[in-house]
């Protein structure tokens, strides 16, 4: 069996992992962008009204993070061990962050004498949890120092313009996914609220993905060549310009649904974008997908039980939870 399942396993768990980061940036991106418009919104009504949105799905949302690490950890150790050496300060920062958001918003309810320090709390992890995923991308797509398998820079090699303008922009597409989302779940004054902003976060983060794609085709030659070479990557800023027109459309037309839709698809197509200039390496231009993988062995025993059970288990929970709680958040609802 193992034989039969050995040529196509590294592809199989490179899908699955392309999978469970776009589907963690969809969905966690959006309550970390309720907990960054946190900060823009001072109306304890609105607040709580955004709390009660992200209430029954924000700590599911994160299992997919947690799928993240186990697919790498499994399926690409070699990859695992070059991203937390090269990322170890913005990997602990995003955790840090994450206990921040999840103690605050239990706290907030029952703590209000200092609930001010845990809307600080709730605000702060979500912007540095946006940040430093946004930052990780682009020292990634800017290349780091691998030798041998190893990563041979220095802690705050990460840190470079272009992986800061990458995580600023993460934080306003974040705010983007969250705005969309706030549209789609409230009513009243919160969503004509969100409706408001929606088109400033929308030229901030078409701003923010111009000035990223014209600096990496400026500064990758290698990039350049195989956009020159395979044109139909030329497609997905298309499809990025069409789904920004269409959540414009949408937000003139306050038709509900479509902000949050068409940012997602933003989302898509910039994710699309980023692998097909990659493909097929994984760490670019040091390991490719199949250089990176486990053995055959390891593949397959990580199938029969990631595979078929946890990610199935994980996606029909994930469905389920979403199903239950659909439809709009009343205003007077809040976290509990």
């Amino acid at each position: 069996m193992i034989e039969q399942f050995s040529f196509s396993l590294p592809l199989f768990w490179s899908a699955v992992l392309a999978f469970a980061i776009l589907v963690y940036v969809l969905l966690d991106g959006f309550d970390l962008g309720v907990g960054i418009l946190f900060a823009l919104n001072r109306d304890e009504t609105h607040r709580q009204q955004m709390m009660g949105s992200i209430a029954p799905v924000w700590d599911g949302n994160e299992t997919w993070l947690v799928l993240i690490g186990t697919t790498l950890f499994g399926a690409f150790p070699v990859v695992y061990a070059i991203f937390l050496a090269a990322f170890y300060l913005p990997v602990a920062l995003l955790l840090v962050a994450l206990i921040l958001r999840g103690v605050a918003f239990e706290f907030r309810s029952k703590d209000k004498g200092h609930r001010w320090l845990w809307d600080l709390g709730f605000v702060f992890g979500s912007i540095v949890a946006a940040f430093v995923q946004g930052a990780a991308i682009g020292a990634m797509v800017a290349g780091i120092a691998v030798e041998d398998g190893r990563f041979v820079g220095g802690p705050f090699d990460w840190l470079t313009p272009f992986a800061v303008l990458c995580g600023l922009g993460l934080v306003v597409g974040y705010a983007l996914l969250g705005a969309g989302w706030l549209v789609l779940k409230t009513e009243g004054g919160l969503r004509d609220w969100a409706y408001a902003w929606l088109p400033r976060l929308l030229a901030g983060v078409i701003g923010a993905v111009v000035l990223a794609l014209v600096a990496t085709l400026i500064g990758d030659f290698e990039v350049v060549r195989r956009w020159l070479e395979q044109p139909w990557l030329f497609l997905f800023p298309l499809l990025a310009g069409v789904a920004a027109w269409g959540l414009w459309r949408g937000v003139k037309a306050r038709r509900d649904w479509q902000p949050w839709l068409m940012a997602s698809a933003q989302f898509v197509t910039a994710f699309a974008m980023l692998a097909g200039s990659f493909w097929p390496w994984i760490v670019p231009y040091h390991l490719t997908v199949e250089q990176a993988a486990a053995p055959a062995a390891s593949l397959s025993f990580l199938f029969y039980g990631i595979g078929l059970v946890v990610l199935p288990v994980i996606m029909v929970y994930t469905a389920a939870v979403y199903w239950i709680f659909r439809g709009k958040v009343s205003p007077e609802a809040g976290h509990d």
